[in-house]
């Protein structure tokens, strides 16, 4: 059985016009420009100016999810399936031919409401009962043996939990084969110190280890499993040149080392990328650079049935000022205004489909049945 498998971050997919102490991203720029002396007049300007802003992106974020044609979705940023249901059903399903359904999501333990989600295409399976989640939010850095001096030094107690969103384990009955899926969204450089950052993915990556190793035991090398979504850093920087930087601080590196396999390494080095990082400060740029956020690691069993698996990273969905050639000399707006390489609305910064490329890899599946969840205390 051939499956493509998607992984997106589809940026803020909220319900709501404020989470926390911070509005919406995308209506804090036009609502900066008015003031409101009558706060109930601004919370309705608000809210009229999130939907309108909404429509657009999502819009662009459906053509980019149509376009990865992919049987299995592991999604990030999804508030609930309150707005992933009528999301699909009213965006999604306007803008290709695929139907999802089969949706999984647990409330995690992002500040922010942000979840991860799974959803599938209809008629993958015969019914819902064969699919299943289990959500690992509440695990601890104890119970799942990842505590470590560096994480104590952060004033991070045993006793907390590890992850900062979730790892959702979803398993996928096929019939005569079944697939293990483990979605994660591991620490953001952008909340909290940016400093301990590493450190706290270092920590997520190897709970997701963790967990895949006590689900399969000594056999995990042999059973169908990915990890997929993102972790907010990769193994490699691309410059504004083109030239690569290793990146020696690679939070995931547990996941990668002597474990999973990435089919994105097939790739040309400069390709190897599903985010634009772009800061200036005072005096200029001081950081632009080409990462890889999102990936879907396949386990050794899945590689080996899969030695040249298809990848594709579509980024039709970025806004026009992130180059598509990290390599190419000519960053000027002129230039990337002009290069019609975008979904229709596309915006210089917004409306964009999301600040993420989907990642999708087309692999097949080998006749292996389902591995069981091991019994509590097993």
């Amino acid at each position: 059985m051939r499956l493509r498998i998607a992984t997106f971050n589809v940026e803020n997919l909220v319900s709501r016009n404020v989470y926390g102490p911070k509005e919406r991203p995308q209506i804090q720029a036009p609502l900066s420009l008015f003031d409101f002396a009558d706060p109930e007049f601004r919370a309705a300007v608000q809210a009229a100016t999130a939907v309108a802003l909404e429509d657009d992106e999502r819009q662009a974020t459906a053509l980019a999810i149509a376009e990865t044609r992919a049987d299995i979705l592991c999604l990030q940023e999804v508030d609930s399936l309150g707005v992933l249901a009528p999301f699909l059903k009213h965006y999604v399903h306007a803008a290709g031919d695929l139907r999802y359904g089969h949706m999984r999501l647990v409330p995690g333990n992002d500040p922010r409401g942000i979840d991860v989600a799974f959803c599938a295409r209809r008629g993958l399976v015969e019914n819902e009962d064969a699919i299943t989640a289990r959500s690992w939010s509440a695990a601890t850095y104890e119970e799942l043996d990842v505590h470590s001096p560096e994480i104590a030094e952060l004033g991070i107690a045993p006793d907390q939990r590890v992850f900062n969103r979730d790892c959702l384990e979803v398993d996928v009955d096929l019939g005569d084969r079944g697939l293990t899926l483990f979605i994660c969204h591991l620490k953001s450089t952008g909340y909290g110190p940016r400093s301990s950052s590493p450190a706290l993915r270092a920590a997520e990556a190897r709970a997701v280890r963790a967990i895949v190793e006590r689900r399969f035991g000594a056999g995990w090398r042999e059973a169908l499993w990915i990890v997929a979504g993102d972790f907010n850093d990769g193994p490699l920087r691309i410059r504004a040149d083109g030239g690569l930087v290793e990146n020696e601080a690679w939070g995931g590196a547990a996941l990668t080392e002597d474990f999973a396999i990435d089919p994105v390494r097939g790739l040309v080095e400069t390709q190897r990328w599903t985010y634009h990082f772009r800061d200036v400060g005072e005096e200029g740029v001081v950081a632009d650079e080409h990462v890889q956020l999102d990936h879907v690691l396949l386990s050794p069993a899945l590689a080996a049935a899969n030695p040249a698996p298809s990848v594709e990273i579509i980024r039709r969905g970025l806004p026009y000022r992130v180059p598509l050639d990290p390599a190419h000399p000519d960053r000027s707006i002129g230039y990337l205004s002009t290069r019609n390489d975008r979904y229709p609305r596309i915006g210089w910064d917004r409306p964009r489909a999301s600040d993420h490329c989907p990642l999708v890899v087309e692999i097949d599946v080998p006749k292996i049945p389902l591995s069981p969840v091991p019994k509590e205390g097993s």
